[in-house]
């Protein structure tokens, strides 16, 4: 709802006052959007999976249609900013998310969490739910912190402030136990040394630490492979786990070259498409709705074009990193920032699933390298031809009304496109608290503001039949399987129920096998 809210109503802004530089300058950016929305669409109709879940994404995921337009609609409103300040703004921004879960971590260290989260991990969660995602943005905070207060213009109280901010984010992200956040934050400060070696030493300097960097690189990754002595500093089970979730989005997308498999749809097609191997580990039973992979979600979710679309834009705003990397000489608050963490956005996004608190960062990083690299190609030509137009007061102060109207309006239809997840996230969990059968049929009944999903549909049928209630669990048994025929849990709790026919365990029997080709025992509860 946030980011639907925050990208409709900035892009309203944009397109009221900034089109032409738009449409202008980036008409490759725009390209690529367009190109990556239109594979959504292509997806979106081609799935076999429900429309709702198509468009909202699935539980706990929420990687939808909508997530993901919202998404864009943020880089491109962050692609027209070309003040200076404002760019300053983005850092600030970042460095305040920052803070927050940094405070909010150490006092949930000291004192316990005063929000009663359902938290299975007995580790940090900040503000993104899971200590993996933590783990990351501090590490992404972390080098976006030490590399503003590098400049000789960062404030007196950031720089008074670096021994005790910096070594408290080190200590949570290792109480996070979250691997990829000591791996973001050591390349970070790996990019900054480059950055603060190369506008102080020369090249000769900066090639011998490019040397150093690369050899650090190589028993980095030989650790992660189980190989040399970083092993233990690394290596996690939940890497080789990986493996089998990336070749299982792998084949998913390899099944559907074209169109991929629908909008966070992975999850109904993983069991189908693992590896032999994935029975024995991570186990039989044990699956996932995401590849853990953000480039192999969108193979499995859109197909190649869907796929290249993504690293498209993705490989703009690298060139634009790269080209800034080469023009500039001296040392760049700014683009220390915006470059380390998109770096490290980008370095999380090959392990870890696309959470939306870290997504937002990484396309609104990735629209604000570009467009830096757009604002700074020329300053003093643009300087000059600014200086040179008349100034119009008047029609400035009263764009502004207008301007501030249609993003108003902007981001009323972005709540009003965001808001059915969580109306009906809401009322699915007062059903679960007053436990009524009204309350629960009454979230199981479909609407514009209450779209289903499997998880609402298998714990309300679960409650019903341990109520006694056979007859209201196979009514709706019945009509989650038709909701979703690709849900292979949806099958599992049909045929496992008390008032399921011969015929009905027969056909959920069928499509279990279907589904789960190589579970030797689809029926089996462990």
């Amino acid at each position: 709802m946030a980011i639907g809210v925050t990208g409709f109503a900035a892009l309203g802004v944009v397109f009221s006052s900034g089109a032409r530089n738009l449409l202008g300058q980036h008409k490759l950016s725009l390209l690529m959007i367009c190109l990556f929305i239109s594979s959504m669409v292509l997806s979106l109709i081609s799935s076999e999976s429900p429309l709702s879940q198509n468009l909202y994404g699935s539980y706990g995921r929420n990687n939808g249609f909508l997530a993901y337009l919202f998404l864009v609609s943020i880089f491109l409103a962050v692609l027209v900013v070309r003040d200076s300040k404002n760019f300053e703004s983005v850092v600030k921004a970042l460095l305040f998310a920052g803070i927050i879960n940094v405070s909010y971590c150490l006092w949930v260290i000291v004192f316990g969490d005063f929000i009663g989260w359902s938290n299975p991990y007995g580790n940090i969660l900040g503000t993104l739910g899971n200590p993996n995602f933590i783990g990351s943005f501090l590490g992404i905070f972390f080098t976006a912190y030490l590399g503003f207060a590098l400049s000789k213009s960062a404030p007196k109280t950031m720089k008074y402030s670096l021994p005790i901010v910096l070594p408290v984010t080190a200590f949570e992200i290792y109480d996070s136990h979250a691997i990829q956040g000591r791996v973001v934050a050591a390349l970070g400060v790996g990019i900054l040394g480059f950055l603060l070696i190369r506008s102080r030493f020369g090249n000769g300097a900066t090639f011998g630490y490019l040397i150093v960097a690369c050899i650090a690189g190589v028993f980095a990754l030989l650790g992660a492979l189980q190989i040399g002595p970083l092993t233990s500093y690394i290596y996690k089970t939940s890497v080789s786990l990986r493996g089998q979730y990336w070749l299982a989005g792998w084949n998913t997308g390899e099944s559907h070259p074209l169109s991929g498999v629908g909008m966070d749809s992975f999850g109904d097609w993983y069991r189908r498409s693992r590896d032999i191997h994935a029975i024995e580990l991570p186990g039989v039973n044990t699956v996932v709705n995401a590849a853990h992979n953000v480039p192999l979600d969108m193979f499995a979710f859109g197909g190649w074009p869907l796929l290249l679309t993504y690293m498209s834009i993705m490989g703009l705003a690298a060139l634009a990193a790269v080209k800034l990397i080469i023009r500039g000489k001296t040392y760049d608050p700014i683009l220390a920032v915006l470059l380390t963490a998109w770096v490290g956005y980008q370095v999380q996004s090959i392990i870890s699933i696309n959470q939306i608190g870290l997504a937002v960062w990484g396309w609104l990083l990735s629209g604000a390298l570009i467009s830096y690299e757009h604002s700074t190609r020329s300053e003093t030509t643009e300087l000059i031809q600014l200086a040179s137009q008349p100034r119009r007061k008047t029609q400035s102060q009263e764009i502004q009304p207008q301007l501030l109207l249609m993003g108003l309006i902007s981001g009323v239809i972005g709540l009003l496109i965001a808001l059915p997840p969580l109306t009906a996230d809401a009322k699915w969990r007062s059903a679960q608290l007053v436990r009524t059968v009204p309350a629960l049929e009454d979230s199981m009944r479909a609407s514009y503001f209450n779209p289903q999903n499997s998880m609402k549909y298998l714990t309300n049928i679960q409650t019903l039949e341990q109520s006694s209630l056979f007859n209201l669990s196979h009514k709706y048994a019945l009509e989650a399987v038709k909701w979703n025929p690709e849900a292979f849990e949806l099958w599992k709790v049909l045929f496992l129920i008390k008032d399921s026919t011969a015929e009905e365990k027969t056909l959920a029997l069928e499509n279990m096998k279907r589904l789960d080709p190589l579970n030797p025992d689809v029926t089996s509860t462990q």
